[in-house]
């Protein structure tokens, strides 16, 4: 993967190539022609001695980073996913016996290692950029997959808490199911008990059969209580039109400011036919 970073470093890899070689040049290290088996200087010795921990330091680099990259899940392309050592390693391993060479091999093989570091050296800081990005670019993956899984699991929560609270609103608006809510907001806001709710349980079955969709046409009694005007409930919850258990709520609270007791309320009905 060509970075930025990677795209400035190539026009100047061949101006450290040059300026390497330049340098080398300068110290004693005669890259021309020289008397076949004339043995090289203490400078070339040691330049070649330079060279090749220079280059040992570059393959021990490059073999760390192409340890890492096979040991990563990362996926990298087959061709960027380590670093070529073998020309290096095999121009390091000659010039490790620099003082074995005549003076035109030592400046030959230097030129080699020295060449052979700044390219592995190069292609070392690439892979390396590859895998940055690459790491990159998989937590973004992981990270957006993650938040898929997270928005899918909250999704089919909220649908099980619709699916249930549909189940329990279907429950409750029933005649039976808005008895046993009633019997137990009863008991648990009030301290009313099966005395208190007898009475109740008397009371709208007469008001209204204990259907929440119960409407006096006459007068507009609406809802299990037969609450006057029907909007009243509205002080009880929003969905008073549609929920018993808001309806009953209301009618208990209505009850107790009222009358005190449901069979208060129920013997005021008994003796006036309404509470």
């Amino acid at each position: 993967m060509a970075t930025a970073h990677t795209r400035m470093r190539r026009p100047f890899l061949g101006v450290a190539i040059g300026a390497v070689l330049a340098a080398s040049a300068a110290g004693g290290v005669v890259f021309a022609p020289a008397a076949l088996g004339a043995v090289p200087s203490e400078q070339a010795l040691q330049q070649a001695a330079d060279a090749t921990h220079s280059g040992e330091i570059a393959l021990v680099n490059a073999q760390a980073l192409n340890h890492v990259v096979a040991e990563t899940d990362v996926p990298l392309p087959a061709e960027t996913s380590s670093v070529d050592l073998a020309d290096l390693k095999k121009s390091v391993r000659v010039l490790a016996h620099a003082d074995e060479l005549s003076a035109e091999e030592v400046a030959d093989r230097t030129a080699d290692v020295i060449l052979g570091t700044v390219i592995v050296q190069s292609r070392t800081a690439d892979l390396q950029d590859d895998l940055t990005a690459a790491k990159e670019a998989e937590a973004a993956r992981v990270k957006a997959e993650q938040e898929r899984i997270a928005a899918e699991e909250a999704a089919k929560k909220a649908e099980e808490q619709k699916r249930r609270a549909a189940e329990a609103l279907a429950a409750v608006n029933t005649p039976e199911g808005a008895k046993q809510t009633a019997r137990q907001m009863a008991a648990e806001r009030y301290g009313w008990g099966e005395g208190e709710f007898s009475c109740l349980a008397q009371l709208w079955t007469k008001e209204s059969g204990w259907n929440y969709q119960a409407y006096n046409n006459d007068g507009g009694a609406t809802g299990i209580p037969q609450a006057l005007p029907g909007d009243k409930m509205a002080t009880a919850g929003a969905d008073w039109r549609t929920n018993a258990a808001t309806q009953i709520a209301w009618g208990l609270g209505y009850i107790d400011r009222a009358y005190g007791s449901p069979c208060a309320a129920w013997g005021h009905s008994q003796a006036v036919n309404w509470y």
